[in-house]
C-alpha cells in the first residue's frame, strides 16, 4: 500500500464544492468557545458536504486567524450563517421542514447506534458548549437528543470531536 498524492484524491475546487450537491443536514453551534474547534467544523462540514453552519451566540465566525489554522480553507467552501439566538435558528430551521436533533446527554436521548432519521426529511444536529453543552431552552424545542456511547471515565469528547463520529453515522445511513 501506498497513500495517494494530493492529485490522485479528486478533491472539489470551492467553486466546485459550492455548486454540488448537500447531504441533507445542517450543523448549529450552539455558543462555541474555542475557534480551534469551530475550524474543525467547517473542516467537518466540508468532509461531508454540509447544506450549511448555523454559528449561535458567541460562537465566533470567519474570517479569524485561529478559525482559518484549523478549518485550512474550509471556511471558504462551507456556507454558513450567523445567528445571535439558537433557539431562535433552531426554530426557524424548524418551520422549514428539518428535523432537529441536540448532541447531548440527555434523559431519553437516543443512542447513537439506534438512531434513525426520517427519511426524505432534512436534519439539524446542535452541537453545545465545550462546558455546559447544549443549552436547555434549545434542548426543549428540539425533536429529540442523540447521544454517542461512552465507556470510559470522562463521558465526553471533545465537541468536534463528536460531530465528526455522529455526522459520519448520519451519512453512512444516507449512503445505502
Amino acid at each position: 500500500m501506498r497513500k495517494l498524492l494530493i492529485e490522485e484524491m479528486n478533491r472539489l475546487s470551492v467553486e466546485e464544492f459550492k455548486e454540488s450537491d448537500k447531504f441533507p443536514f445542517v450543523i448549529v453551534l450552539d455558543n462555541i468557545r474555542s475557534l480551534n474547534n469551530i475550524g474543525s467544523f467547517f473542516r467537518t462540514a466540508d468532509a461531508f458536504r454540509a447544506r450549511k453552519m448555523i454559528l449561535c451566540g458567541y460562537t465566533q465566525n470567519p474570517p479569524h486567524r485561529e478559525i482559518t489554522k484549523s478549518a485550512l480553507g474550509a471556511e471558504n467552501a462551507v456556507i454558513w450563517e450567523k445567528e445571535d439566538s439558537t433557539l431562535q435558528a433552531v426554530l426557524k430551521l424548524k418551520e422549514e421542514g428539518y428535523q432537529v436533533f441536540a448532541v447531548e446527554q440527555a434523559e431519553g436521548s437516543t443512542l447513537l447506534q439506534n438512531f434513525t432519521p426520517k427519511l426524505n426529511i432534512p436534519c439539524a444536529f446542535v452541537f453545545g458548549n465545550e462546558v455546559e453543552g447544549v443549552a436547555d431552552d434549545v434542548i426543549d424545542v428540539c425533536d429529540g437528543c442523540v447521544e454517542i456511547p461512552q465507556f470510559g471515565t470522562k463521558h465526553s469528547f471533545n465537541v468536534s470531536v463528536s460531530a465528526g463520529i455522529v455526522l459520519w453515522e448520519f451519512i453512512k445511513k444516507n449512503l445505502t
